[in-house]
């Protein structure tokens, strides 16, 4: 099973033959810009396509602190994305409370455990919606 770092590289080595599938679900890594160091962080995430955007969810497994990379995209919000071979760059920002519902949902059905990881925190777990630039 990949994760991580080992994650990131073998899905960027083979253009996403091998972690774009992963545990049932879908992948895609994304490039954000370290707040602090201003270095390139790149996270494997599960992501579904939401009309012509992607979504993520922030969930650090339902920890009550965000994951590092949500923190990094709320102070930058251009990124960097791969989908399989595909590379580009995107605006990230957080659902608004009318459509988070319904995105929620999508990546609920994508990786179930997401209600879980929700139940878990009293932080209320945001989905990230990616728009290509």
């Amino acid at each position: 099973m990949l994760f991580g770092k080992e994650h990131v590289e073998r899905y960027v080595a083979t253009d996403g033959a091998e972690g774009h599938e992963w545990q049932g679900t879908t992948t895609l890594i994304l490039t954000t810009t370290g707040r602090k160091s201003g270095r390139q962080r790149s996270t494997p995430l599960i992501y579904q396509a939401y009309g012509d955007d992607l979504l993520v969810v922030a969930s650090k497994g339902g920890s009550d602190q965000p994951p590092a990379w949500y923190l990094n995209l709320r102070a930058n919000p251009e990124v960097q994305v791969q989908v399989k071979g595909d590379r580009f760059t995107a605006h990230a920002r957080t659902a608004g409370p009318a459509e988070k519902p319904d995105m929620w949902r999508t990546m609920a059905a994508a990786w179930p455990a997401y209600d879980e990881y929700q139940s878990k925190t009293d932080r209320d777990i945001p989905v990230v919606v990616l728009t290509r630039s």
